[in-house]
């Protein structure tokens, strides 16, 4: 099983086609919370149905933790660099929900970790990078959307919580790295324009105002949700930075 869930990853994040992602952040009052990763494949899943209906129908509805994982695979881990072994280490604070059906075409993954402090929280891009890079025979990242985001060292994906004030903000490191990575995305574009990416957040307060013109609130005020095309945030990351300042 955890063999399959790891291969699993692995093609969802380096042969997505025309997925849609969200990140979803719950924060509690006292700023701790919950951040979630998710990725619907099932177009996905329509496409490769004719290689899938050629072996036995799967079906998969299961939570497993990456440390777990990793704990079970700690003497192969062992025989990777140290680098590789960082990378894979930036994952143990997550979990995920893998349900997979390839009678009814559906995937979907939720990759999601707790925390205390919303300064805590993790870039989603880099371990999720991190896990695309598990495949070894994988000789470029051209397939893989989230190293094209930027999220191999070209920007730095950053949130607060002060002052009753929430922000994500993203910061280009290295602009020649992101020129080439979009220059050179060759068939990804396709992918990518036919991908949406959303932000959900969730409040314990109400909002008073949200930077991001597309945001929709919820009807109870705590919460809202902005989507753009994929393609339009490869191009332009800082897209997506938002402030949100919230009612005392």
């Amino acid at each position: 099983m955890r063999k399959i869930y790891l291969g699993l990853l692995v093609a969802f994040v380096t042969l997505f086609t025309s997925c849609q992602f969200t990140e979803n952040i719950y924060i509690n009052e006292d700023g701790s919370g919950k951040v979630s990763f998710n990725m619907d494949g099932a177009e996905l899943m329509d496409m490769m149905g004719d290689e899938m209906s050629k072996g036995e129908e799967v079906a998969i509805d299961s939570v497993m933790s990456f440390k777990e994982m990793f704990a079970a695979e700690r003497d192969s881990i062992s025989k990777l660099s140290a680098e590789q072994q960082a990378e894979l280490k930036s994952l143990e604070p997550f979990s995920m929900h893998m349900v997979m059906n390839s009678g009814e075409k559906k995937m979907n993954m939720d990759i999601f970790a707790d925390f205390e402090s919303v300064d805590e929280l993790q870039d989603m891009f880099k371990a999720m990078n991190a896990a695309g890079k598990m495949d070894k025979s994988r000789k470029s990242q051209a397939g893989n959307p989230l190293s094209s985001l930027g999220s191999d060292g070209t920007t730095t994906t950053n949130y607060s919580f002060k002052n009753n004030v929430f922000k994500r903000t993203v910061a280009i490191v290295d602009q020649a790295k992101m020129d080439s990575l979009q220059q050179n995305l060759g068939q990804a574009k396709m992918m990518f324009a036919a991908s949406n990416y959303t932000l959900k957040y969730h409040f314990p307060r109400k909002i008073k105002s949200v930077s991001l013109e597309n945001a929709v609130i919820s009807e109870d005020g705590k919460s809202f949700t902005a989507e753009l095309n994929f393609m339009e945030y490869i191009q332009n990351p800082k897209m997506l930075d938002v402030e949100v300042e919230l009612e005392k």
